[in-house]
């Protein structure tokens, strides 16, 4: 069972046809890396975590951390080689599948299942763009909301917002007040204030922590500042952390 697709709404056109990542093979994924180390963002923060970074993004946010994964070309690897991968690193039940936007490759939905069918915990990270219809229902999504300091914010599909369950995370990536004023706009529009897991993340360099927690405080928000934890354990590691 999918995800489920609930009336309502205006979707927006993502910034590239969503059907498939150019070049990619029937049966395969590009893949960026795949690495073990600590969930640095969202709920499952602090807990050992697998990564499974695909190749590719629909999106060009200014404030882009993972760039080689558009820039660079990635590893193509079948289903099997994938799994296989995941099985050499430590047995732990946590799998992100992020990027770049992994729905943008059609086999990613295969993953997904090949995942839950081996009783791993799986987690989607995704930019928000792609339809999480076709998403399975035990997947966790993480959707990723880049707000108007992006230059992205254009390319949402706000219709996401009603296609996530309890379980899912709706994390603002905010650089500036602007940003704030926008998604507490969008969480009123779509009454997300009684949402389990509301995160507000400031961008490194850009909005301090300590400013973002004075604007919650002031409005009384329920939404959790969080920051994000890799970049404070293994701060200027851009890869593998």
């Amino acid at each position: 069972m999918a995800k489920e697709n609930k009336p309502g709404g205006m979707a927006a056109e993502p910034a590239t046809p969503p059907d498939t990542l150019p070049g990619t093979l029937p049966g395969t994924l590009m893949v960026a890396e795949i690495f073990y180390s600590l969930q640095g963002e969202s709920s499952h923060a602090g807990y050992p975590c697998i990564f499974v970074r695909l190749a590719g993004c629909n999106l060009r946010c200014v404030y882009c951390d993972a760039r080689y994964t558009y820039e660079e070309a990635g590893t193509c690897r079948t289903i099997a080689e994938v799994m296989a991968a995941i099985a050499e690193l430590p047995p732990v039940s946590r799998v992100e599948i992020t990027g770049g936007e992994p729905l943008l490759q059609e086999e990613v939905y295969s993953l997904l299942n090949a995942l839950l069918a081996d009783q791993r915990q799986v987690l989607l990270e995704t930019n928000g763009t792609i339809s999480l219809a076709r998403v399975p229902a035990a997947v966790h999504c993480i959707m990723d909301v880049k707000c108007p300091g992006s230059g992205m914010a254009e390319h949402l599909d706000r219709e996401n917002f009603r296609r996530l369950t309890d379980r899912d995370e709706i994390k603002f990536v905010l650089s500036d007040r602007r940003d704030y004023d926008w998604a507490r706009k969008i969480i009123n529009e779509y009454q997300l204030a009684d949402h389990p897991h509301l995160i507000f993340s400031p961008v490194t360099n850009r909005l301090q922590p300590s400013e973002l927690a004075a604007w919650l405080l002031a409005d009384a928000l329920p939404a959790r500042l969080q920051l994000q934890l890799h970049t404070q354990l293994w701060p200027g590691c851009l890869r593998g952390k």
